[in-house]
């Protein structure tokens, strides 16, 4: 879950909604400067369960007792995200091994550059067994792609690409979720050639208005949409907190995405 602010309330967006919105920037990413996204549906649906893992805690959110609210995926405790991590590409798994690669991938990516400094003994074990864990579920799954029709796509230049790419639409997805209000740069953008940066700044006077440069996508305008619920209030109680979660007004988020024309 992720929480964006709402004039002193708080839009509760779950993390399979964000990463929904990550789908619907792939299945529209891609034109002459950026090249094609292959495989296609498999890398869509990637990006689109790449949170799968989350679902457990969405259903059953807990207290975050230092802010009265539900526990987002910035503030939960590291083994309470290890664990979530831990299942999330085997849950893939039975629609697609290589989307399946690739959320395993993403969950690895968050802890490869870990600082482990300021975990507890019992925190930094519960990372490295399941990046240990990771390692030879990813090995397994590359292997046996390697051995099949999706071969051309199991290539080390292949796979680091979808894998940047997913970050990619991660990061978009979660500045769009989060408001974007300022101008933000994202680096490390793979093209059809040498990678770039993207540029998205919000329009002045109505931020769901975004102008990106260089444009990646394939329409001249990409709309994405999604859905939280408004949540006003703090809890010191996890079941009030849930019934507040569980009744909270719906709130419909849409953001129209433009070619820069500067």
């Amino acid at each position: 879950m992720l929480l964006r602010e709402d004039n002193g309330a708080a839009i509760a967006i779950t993390q399979p909604a964000h990463a929904w919105l990550s789908g619907q920037m792939a299945r529209a990413w891609g034109n002459e400067l950026f090249g094609e996204v292959v495989p296609w549906e498999e890398v869509c649906l990637a990006a689109e369960q790449h949170d799968i893992g989350h679902v457990p805690l969405e259903q059953a959110p807990v207290l975050n007792p230092d802010t009265g609210r539900p526990v987002t995926f910035l503030d939960m405790p590291r083994q309470m995200h290890v664990g979530l991590w831990s299942t999330a590409g085997r849950q893939v798994l039975p629609q697609s091994r290589y989307a399946a690669l690739f959320v395993s991938l993403h969950g690895t990516g968050l802890y490869e550059n870990h600082d482990a400094s300021g975990d507890t003994p019992e925190d930094a074990d519960a990372v490295q067994t399941y990046l240990a864990n990771e390692r030879a579920f990813q090995a397994e799954l590359l292997a046996g792609l390697r051995d099949s029709a999706y071969a051309p796509y199991a290539t080390p230049e292949a796979v680091a690409r979808n894998r940047r790419l997913i970050q990619v639409w991660d990061a978009l997805s979660l500045a769009l979720c989060f408001g974007l209000r300022e101008p933000r740069t994202f680096r490390d953008v793979p093209t059809a050639g040498e990678p770039t940066t993207l540029h998205l700044t919000p329009a002045a006077h109505d931020t769901s208005q975004i102008r990106v440069a260089p444009w990646p996508f394939r329409p001249q305008s990409v709309t994405l949409a999604c859905e939280g619920r408004r949540l006003t209030g703090t809890w010191d109680d996890q079941d009030e907190m849930r019934r507040a979660l569980a009744q909270a007004p719906w709130v419909g988020l849409s953001m129209t995405l433009l070619p820069d024309e500067a």
